[in-house]
């Protein structure tokens, strides 16, 4: 249930919403590689930590990483705005040229 994601068609743009709850700004990263627009957040519980007044009985905070990735076509990484806050990565896209997406090779199924 990490990362949900919403992606909003806006004229020239898109918005996309990314749920992080839980993920503090440092924890997060965006990277954009040979169209590839890819979202990852890794979190670790401090296990130094020690309890003076008993064992866990149970731990249901998350400990780990995620990640997602997006074709978004041949955009440059000083198009993508980023925002973090309150637990939602805002990302801003321009779309890609329109001649790039109809390049694409189909394959017939038999």
């Amino acid at each position: 249930n990490l990362m949900k994601t919403d992606v909003k068609d806006v004229n020239d743009h898109y918005e996309v919403a990314v749920d992080l709850p839980g993920f503090q700004k440092d924890e997060v990263n965006v990277e954009l590689e040979n169209g590839y627009l890819t979202i990852s957040a890794a979190k670790g519980l401090d296990k130094d930590q020690k309890d003076d007044e008993g064992h866990y009985i149970r731990q249901e905070r998350y400990s780990g990483s995620c990640s997602r990735s997006f074709y978004v076509g041949d955009i440059q990484p000083e198009d993508i705005h980023a925002k973090y806050e309150d637990g939602i990565l805002k990302l801003t896209l321009p779309k890609a040229d329109q001649k790039a997406i109809e390049h694409q090779n189909r394959i017939a199924i038999q």
